[in-house]
């Protein structure tokens, strides 16, 4: 009973510790994360790069994963591009299982003293998250040396030694040991701690572990199948490569067991701890793997598409969120980046509602008009949406500048939502134009299309702020906007000239106020979301 207290207890400590040290590292790095995701190309090499660097910086293959499968869902990655990032992250994984093959318990206490100084009394918040870096990663290895202490009576056992002995003689038995560990505790870093433990009080033979290892690398794919249920037919492809991957790999590795095994020994030396030969064999499946899969990436993408096919309906255009994806909310770097092309893609629709708006008034064209009183709901949903999602993305733990920057983008969609508000004002003034409720003088619509034109560039201005944050941009939505107001001001006095002239009806003539007014809003609206950007980067 002692042992499985000490067990269970040890492994809640060097999970929490693996957990605590993710998030000070997540922290760290801030917006590198979300930057190096984006920095994606269809080369292979720079693909498991990026995931290898990524997976290391957030200590769980599994997490990336589902990061994947969240940006493939979203449309940001390709399944090419997705299937070379999960081969990275298996290789950034074997990161955790190197560092704590190292015996350094004699360090433990003073790392965790060290980093309960650094994350409870430093102010600046880069010194607390390398503070938390060092505290998880004390705390992780405390828990591995209560594993280790907890697991040694099991060498009093004669039917422990003989079921070690067992999974030498029959592998396979230790691989499916390795695939039931993991899926139970959802990670392979943390299956592959216990092995460490038991190879650290000489427990475990190499030859045992090995299959239990392949066993890991097979059992993580759970977490992505998982991540995939709900998702479109393009996440579950990422998914199916992550399990195809694994799974093809280590069962080739079982066929060449002896072989490797033998190889570990090699590269490892003869004075090699069974911790470090057992870190060794992880780092060096994933690798050797990786690099017999980079070559045939291509036909195993051709592969997997055709065992999932592509459907018609996946090429049909969707009003609910695009980018918008529940998995990424434990990353918040990453799903206010998703938010953020969520805003992008409701400015969009508010900027091709406000030309319709205004087009099919002019032109005196229904079908634009129907459009944009058939999209303004949607722009209002979307934005109610990605609220409720960035509201849900700050109760994470986030920079003090990504939680400006969110904080901006709720901004941003309020601000998108009025824009759409006022093409579908400028619409319901269109249709009763077309209802022949009054009529516009030709220069009147020739000064609603100059308008027009500034307001599509105020738009795009604004937009190109939201996505890239130039200041450049910012610079141009002001000086548009301020040709707005002035425009607006002189088309209101030529317009009270018309009148005072007997050129325009009162009926059209206030109608025509009632679009020069929605007009400069919508300018008002683009300086708006112009200041609130530059503002979060600035802080």
């Amino acid at each position: 009973m002692d042992i499985v207290i000490g067990l269970v207890g040890g492994l809640a400590i060097f999970i929490f510790g693996m957990q605590f040290m993710s998030t000070g590292l997540k922290n760290a790095a801030g917006d590198r994360m979300q930057s190096i995701l984006e920095k994606l190309t269809g080369n292979a090499v720079l693909g498991v790069g990026i995931g290898a660097l990524v997976t290391a910086l957030i200590q769980s293959s599994s997490a990336t994963t589902v990061m994947v499968v969240g940006f493939v869902n979203a449309g940001m990655m390709t399944l090419k591009q997705a299937l070379a990032v999960i081969v990275g992250a298996n290789i950034g994984t074997t990161i955790t299982s190197q560092i704590i093959s190292f015996k350094i318990s004699q360090f433990i206490m003073p790392l965790i003293f060290v980093g309960f100084l650094l994350y409870f009394m430093a102010r600046r918040p880069s010194i607390r998250y390398s503070g938390a870096v060092i505290l998880g990663f004390g705390i992780l290895m405390h828990g591995l040396d209560i594993m280790g202490t907890s697991l040694a009576p099991l060498r009093d056992y004669p039917a422990f030694s003989e079921l070690m002995i067992l999974f030498s003689v029959r592998p396979w038995l230790g691989l499916l040991a390795g695939i039931v560990v993991t899926i139970l505790l959802q990670s392979s870093s943390a299956a592959t701690g216990v092995l460490i433990a038991l190879a650290g009080t000489g427990l475990i033979p190499l030859e045992s572990a090995v299959p239990m290892i392949l066993g890991t690398n097979i059992g993580t794919c759970v977490t992505a199948i998982l991540s995939s249920i709900g998702t479109t037919r393009v996440a579950k492809r990422a998914a199916l490569g992550h399990v195809l991957f694994n799974l093809l790999g280590s069962l080739l590795f079982m066929l060449l067991l002896d072989p490797f095994t033998r190889m570990i020994y090699l590269v490892s030396g003869d004075m090699a701890s069974v911790p470090r030969l057992i870190a060794n064999a992880h780092t060096s499946f994933n690798l050797i793997n990786a690099l017999i899969f980079i070559p045939f990436l291509k036909p195993f993408t051709r592969l997997i598409y055709s065992i999932l096919p592509e459907l018609e309906e996946e090429k049909e255009l969707n009003k609910n969120p695009v980018y918008l994806d529940e998995r990424m909310l434990k990353t918040p770097e990453i799903a206010t980046s998703l938010a953020r092309k969520e805003l992008l893609s409701i400015g969009n629709l508010a900027r091709k509602n406000a030309r319709n708006a205004l087009n099919g008034l002019v032109s005196r064209n229904p079908k634009k008009l129907r459009k944009v009183m058939e999209t303004e709901p949607v722009i209002d949903r979307l934005e109610k949406q990605t609220a409720q999602y960035l509201s849900r993305i700050t109760q994470g733990s986030m920079s003090p500048h990504m939680s400006a920057l969110n904080t901006a983008l709720i901004h941003v969609g309020y601000d998108l939502e009025r824009i759409g508000d006022h093409g579908e004002n400028i619409a319901q003034i269109g249709q009763d134009y077309l209802e022949d409720k009054f009529t516009f003088s030709q220069a009147a619509l020739e000064e609603m299309e100059q308008m027009s034109e500034l307001i599509q560039d105020c738009i795009k201005q604004a937009l190109k702020v939201l996505e890239t944050s130039d200041p450049g941009a910012a610079a141009k939505v002001r000086d548009y906007e301020r040709e707005i107001d002035l425009k607006e001001r002189q088309l209101r006095q030529k317009h009270t000239d018309r009148l005072q002239q007997s050129k325009c009806l009162p009926e059209a003539g206030l109608a025509f106020l009632d679009i020069l007014t929605n007009m400069e809003r919508i300018g008002d609206h683009c300086q708006n979301i112009a200041n609130v950007i530059m503002e979060a980067e600035q802080a």
